[in-house]
């Protein structure tokens, strides 16, 4: 959001966030990533996770009475109530580790930050107009952001919304359990097995094809997945892939996924990785409301921005064209 963005661009709150974030939690022994659940284009960074708010008892801070002074520089004295308020405002990542372990550094960052603004009020530069225009713009940013949040909270999402927003995007509550059976050819990004041949895709076709004689005559998926596919990641477990959603698979297999018959195995189907035969074990989509949170979530900040719009039309508004470059001189 560009509000929040801004606003922690902020020098003194990037000071105050140099408090170290809470460490990810111990990484869980590495699996093979079955070769068709790869993204489709490349990884992009994950959001940071959401901190919840520490409970009361979670550490020593939490029984502090508001009210006490628990920091003092030079002659400003801070209370408990105040510092915490100003926790609150930090980037949620930051949040739990001020609130506990970095509890410490946190002090020692604010401490720094009211050191250097005592030092700058001392040399008048809260004087200069630099600064003070800064600190108007600033502070409108603040506002227009809180206001904005206030806004995205108590907008109304009607039922006919929800419906109409479920109708038009039904493939996104879609989700399908599959397996698959894959024959990797030269080039493929899964690599080789041990003891196998590096097929050409011609050669690679042909035994998928003789994979997919064999199941029509009956064979056990499962066994022959175990048995011939090249998916290290699914193969030990009969080809299973488990439960997926649109946008999660390379798009040659999620279009064939997402139209088979459950319990009908595909002919071989060609990706990046190889060919793959598929087989749907179950489907399932949300119901309308199943899927409400999600939808809302999804609504908020498009209404959100259209009552910004609303607010901007209804306000007299007057940019110089020649200023903003619109008009040449």
């Amino acid at each position: 959001m560009f509000f929040r963005s801004f606003l922690f661009g902020v020098p003194a709150v990037c000071l105050l966030a140099q408090a170290p974030a809470p460490k990810p939690a111990a990484p869980k022994p590495a699996t093979s990533k079955p070769a068709a659940a790869q993204p489709a284009s490349p990884a992009t960074p994950a959001p940071a996770a959401r901190v919840p708010p520490v409970k009361p008892g979670a550490d020593s801070t939490a029984d502090v009475p508001a009210d006490k002074v628990v920091l003092s520089v030079g002659d400003e004295k801070m209370t408990a109530g105040e510092v915490n308020r100003i926790i609150q405002a930090l980037p949620e990542q930051y949040r739990a580790s001020a609130n506990g372990p970095g509890r410490k550094q946190f002090l020692e960052n604010l401490v720094r930050v009211k050191v250097l603004a005592q030092e700058g009020r001392r040399r008048k530069l809260d004087q200069d107009p630099v600064y003070l225009s800064q600190l108007a713009l600033q502070r409108d940013n603040l506002l227009a952001g809180s206001t904005y949040s206030a806004i995205s909270q108590n907008l109304p999402i009607g039922d006919e919304q929800i419906r109409q927003y479920y109708e038009q995007h039904k493939a996104e509550f879609e989700s399908v359990k599959a397996s698959h059976i894959l024959i990797r050819f030269k080039g493929s990004p899964a690599p080789v097995r041990q003891g196998q041949k590096d097929l050409t895709q011609d050669e690679a076709l042909a035994k998928a094809q003789a994979i997919y004689k064999e199941l029509q005559g009956g064979a056990d998926f499962a066994t022959v997945a175990k048995r011939d596919s090249d998916d290290a990641g699914s193969g030990v477990q009969g080809g299973s892939l488990g439960t997926f959603h649109r946008g999660q698979m390379v798009p040659e297999f999620e279009q064939a996924a997402f139209s088979l018959p459950v319990g009908q195995a595909s002919e071989p189907v060609k990706t990046q990785f190889g060919y793959h035969i598929i087989k749907v074990t179950a489907r399932e989509a949300k119901s309308i409301p199943d899927a409400r949170a999600e939808i809302e979530k999804k609504l908020r900040p498009e209404q959100a921005m259209k009552a910004v719009e609303d607010l901007q039309k209804s306000t007299n508004v007057f940019i110089d064209p020649q200023y903003a470059g619109e008009v040449k001189k």
